[in-house]
């Protein structure tokens, strides 16, 4: 089986591929400090519990934001799955995709990962938007090539900085408010941020359809894509397996190259 190795800023996703079928998945606080040993503990005892064991796994690929976190990873595949991880982002590792901006190693691995995965999906032209740490919204052309995108700071970092820089302000979990005009101080913050985040998304996705010049799909992922996707018409499909999905293709790709 594929082990598939998703590392970002605020969460880490573990999947089990066999062929296409995906046979468990599992999330975990992100932790730059966390040893190969703490995560084959945590991830050997899920597994168990899906009656899969650290025999089963035969390949790996990792994808991280996080280059702290990258030995730790390496380690848990080599260590205790006994295979060593494709690594996306290093020399040799092709997407089959291409990179078409001014620095193509700017581009975060998830980004482009992504990329793969919704073309792979959804075919192009495509704006994905992930609601990561950070709000991205990245291009994709008809032949699955990346072509740029917008990075906008994600809702609970606004959150967040909302409540440290405003004594008065309460820490508040974003939701859908019942209506826009907040009669007391939390409903107004959420509207705040709710609908501030949909106008956001509308007018951004406008204005790259516009400069694109065609039509284009929209597709969301990432935890929070479900509620926003529920304010806006524009998000025409949510995929929480974007990520896992796009990892599991570029192994294939490598793997038969």
């Amino acid at each position: 089986m594929l082990l598939t190795i998703d590392s970002g800023n605020t969460n880490i996703v573990f999947a089990l591929y066999e062929g296409e079928e995906q046979r468990g998945v599992w999330r975990s606080s992100s932790d730059a400090k966390r040893t190969a040993d703490e995560y084959a503990v945590w991830l050997s005892q899920l597994m168990s519990l899906r009656g899969l064991s650290a025999s089963d796994v035969d390949a790996a690929i990792v994808a991280t934001v996080v280059p702290e976190a990258l030995f730790s990873l390496r380690s848990l595949c080599r260590g205790y799955f006994d295979c060593d991880p494709l690594v996306v982002g290093e020399p040799g590792v092709e997407l089959g995709v291409g990179v078409l901006v001014d620095s193509p190693s700017e581009v975060g691995t998830d980004r482009l990962v992504n990329a793969v995965g919704a073309h792979e999906r959804f075919g192009g032209p495509l704006i994905v938007i992930d609601f990561g740490t950070a709000t991205t919204f990245d291009v994709v052309d008809g032949k699955g090539n990346y072509v740029g995108g917008v990075i906008a700071p994600g809702i609970n970092l606004s959150l967040d900085a909302l409540h440290a820089a405003a004594a008065q302000l309460p820490r508040v979990a974003v939701r859908r408010p019942p209506s826009v005009i907040g009669k007391r101080t939390v409903p107004a913050m959420l509207s705040g941020v709710y609908w501030g985040y949909v106008g956001l998304i509308e007018g951004l996705v406008a204005r790259i359809v516009e400069e694109y010049g065609t039509e284009m799909k929209v597709i969301a992922t990432g935890g929070l894509a479900p509620l926003f996707a529920e304010g806006t018409e524009v998000i025409r499909n949510v995929d929480s397996e974007m990520t896992l999905r796009g990892l599991a293709s570029i192994w294939r790709r490598n793997a038969t190259a």
